[in-house]
């Protein structure tokens, strides 16, 4: 299952997934902006977690409306719960 979306601007806040198929990491995070920080991630930032095991997919979005609700959803996508979660449901469509 692939998609591609586009988006040219987001008055909404973004929590997403991000999965290195070479090391089967996971990345969480949130932004408003997600072309840009997905690019960054990809390729324009020099330091940090990220790039270590570029390249870097987009496996899973979830929008909200309020910053307060999104970083809630990300604090909990970054738990054990959430990481089994994501191990679970997202990544194994991933994996081929």
């Amino acid at each position: 299952m692939r998609a591609f979306f586009i988006f040219t601007y987001m008055d909404q806040f973004v929590v997403y997934v991000l999965f290195s198929k070479q090391s089967g990491k996971t990345y969480t995070g949130m932004t408003t902006d997600l072309i840009t920080r997905f690019h960054f991630h990809n390729a324009k930032s020099n330091k940090g977690f990220t790039i270590r095991y570029r390249p870097w997919i987009v496996i899973h979005v979830e929008f909200f409306l309020e910053k307060s609700v999104a970083a809630k959803r990300e604090k909990e996508l970054k738990t054990g719960k959430g990481r089994d979660w994501i191990r679970q449901h997202i990544i194994p469509l991933y994996k081929y």
